[in-house]
């Protein structure tokens, strides 16, 4: 039976950039790579409401893009 094996996570910050000449809103996104795989949800989010407050914009979103090798 095949099986996921969790290798590597990126936590990407969504920022509100304001709005363009269309009336839509522009982001701005910062990647953090070799984010610890075994970190929870609530310790991203703390990491990445830390680090949102080094911006001056303010942050729209928080994602995370997990890879992962099948064997």
């Amino acid at each position: 039976m095949a099986q996921a094996t969790l290798n590597k996570s990126t936590l990407r910050l969504v920022f509100d950039n304001g709005i363009d000449e269309s009336g839509k809103s522009v982001y701005k996104t910062k990647s953090y790579s070799n984010v610890n795989t075994a970190a929870t949800a609530d310790q991203l989010q703390a990491a990445a409401a830390a680090i949102a407050t080094l911006s001056s914009m303010p942050l729209s979103s928080i994602e995370l893009n997990d890879s992962s090798v099948i064997n």
